[in-house]
């Protein structure tokens, strides 16, 4: 396994879209073109299957050195009301594109750390999206909470709207790697407010984990599962770090680089992760994420509809995605835009009575294409090629997959890609071998985190 973590272990996307950011063309994209997708989408799809509504919530108090995420680090709670009444107003410009009431299947809560706002603001938010839209039956809300500043009253509050998934950031209970990350939670907050939501009702609870930070040795990976297992959670996201500290506003620069594992240790802690994850009950759905046997995740791998989008893996597809809040990225299946990245510049453009989106990608039949066989290979692991689902690029790819082959990785069929149980870890390298805008224009800089 060592010797194919030094052959694999390359800059590559984690595929929550393609094209993904970096190869979107911004030169065919527009405010009107993105507007056109989204009445279409929302025509096609809503009354059979509704959308799904993705809020950035971006403060944070503290900043944690590991975050990738765009966020703005604060301690005034003044800043919520003005942020939340721009949001709402957000979503209006939204409402005035469609030609019925949506149906809502599908809200998360994301950051930044949702939980930084009170209570009751959170309620005056999702209160003025909900008297607009209708909610579909067996819907997910869901919401990011940091363990720290999440009270019974916030869990309360949103399980009386509807929230029955709470998703906790973990990381690590090593005081060292917590120390470098600036992200000190003890275990026993983390068991407070787990036993808080599941008393009040909350039947999935999801715990975020991360190897590959920095100082973290196989050792502490080991005791933070073990402390996790004690709460047993229904589903676990096992992260690799990306250290990307070259994107702008990240913040990745709170340790050396030497702090962090070498690629053949990072690699150790997933995979004895894994079997430790595995043998306590857990089955690793896609990548990065497990759950157990009764939770929806798993059960949407059974019958074929895991999907994945921004958010990461979901067992809810809807065609429409509408992303609020600074720096949010929406998906109308056709077409992604994302919003600007600054919160003064969000609130003005939506002030303006104009939807805040800065840059975008409009999908090509040839996108769509590739993209769903890089959706069929992130959510199930094979896709399957025929006449009318190919590419001219495709007997290259097939070229390029014999090594893969020859490492045990895939399985190479007449017209069918099959992910191994020893290739999972790579999936990321089977997809980018499809990733024909990536093939055709190789970054001359480093833009992708590594791929192990």
């Amino acid at each position: 396994m060592n010797s194919l973590i030094d052959k694999y272990n390359i800059p590559g996307p984690r595929y929550t879209s393609y094209p993904t950011v970096p190869y979107w063309d911004e030169s065919t994209f527009s405010p009107e073109k993105w507007k056109e997708s989204v009445i279409r989408s929302f025509n096609e799809s809503n009354l059979e299957e509704g959308i799904s509504i993705y809020i950035h919530l971006p403060f944070c108090e503290a900043l944690c050195t590991f975050c990738a995420c765009h966020k703005r680090i604060t301690k005034q709670h003044s800043v919520e009301i003005p942020y939340l009444e721009s949001v709402l107003k957000e979503w209006r410009l939204y409402l005035e594109l469609f030609s019925e009431k949506p149906k809502l299947k599908e809200l998360h809560l994301g950051g930044g750390t949702p939980t930084f706002f009170s209570p009751q603001n959170l309620r005056t938010l999702l209160e003025g999206i909900f008297e607009t839209v209708e909610i579909a039956e067996h819907q997910e809300f869901s919401f990011e909470g940091h363990p720290n500043n999440t009270t019974r009253e916030h869990l309360q509050t949103l399980y009386d709207l509807g929230f029955r998934r709470a998703s906790f950031g973990v990381q690590d209970y090593d005081p060292k790697v917590q120390k470098a990350i600036n992200r000190i939670q003890p275990f026993e907050k983390v068991k407070e407010v787990t036993e808080i939501a599941r008393e009040i009702g909350y039947t999935g609870i999801s715990h975020d984990l991360v190897f590959g930070l920095p100082h973290q040795t196989w050792k502490a990976m080991e005791h933070t599962i073990r402390k996790t297992m004690e709460l047993k959670p229904d589903r676990l996201a096992f992260y690799s770090y990306a250290h990307v500290p070259w994107v702008k506003g990240v913040g990745q620069r709170g340790f050396d680089e030497n702090d962090l594992p070498s690629g053949e240790e990072k690699r150790r802690l997933y995979e004895d992760g894994k079997r430790l994850l595995e043998n306590l009950g857990y089955i690793e759905v896609g990548m990065d994420h497990f759950s157990l046997e009764h939770d929806d995740l798993y059960q949407s791998l059974i019958q074929k509809k895991l999907h994945r989008n921004f958010m990461g893996y979901t067992s809810s597809n809807t065609q429409l995605m509408v992303g609020l809040g600074m720096s949010a990225i929406s998906d109308s299946w056709y077409a992604f835009a994302q919003n600007v990245k600054t919160v003064e510049e969000y609130q003005k453009i939506v002030e303006e009575g104009k939807i805040p989106v800065v840059k975008g990608h409009i999908l090509n039949d040839e996108d769509l294409l590739v993209r769903r066989h890089i959706l069929n290979l992130m959510c199930q692991l094979e896709t399957t090629f025929d006449g009318n689902n190919s590419f001219p690029e495709l007997e290259n790819a097939f070229e390029m997959l014999k090594e893969m082959e020859r490492d045990e990785l895939v399985e190479i069929h007449e017209n069918q890609i099959k992910i191994t149980e020893k290739g999972r870890a790579f999936t990321r390298n089977v997809a980018m071998v499809f990733d024909l805008r990536m093939m055709r224009n190789k970054p001359e800089t480093r833009i992708f985190s590594m791929t192990i």
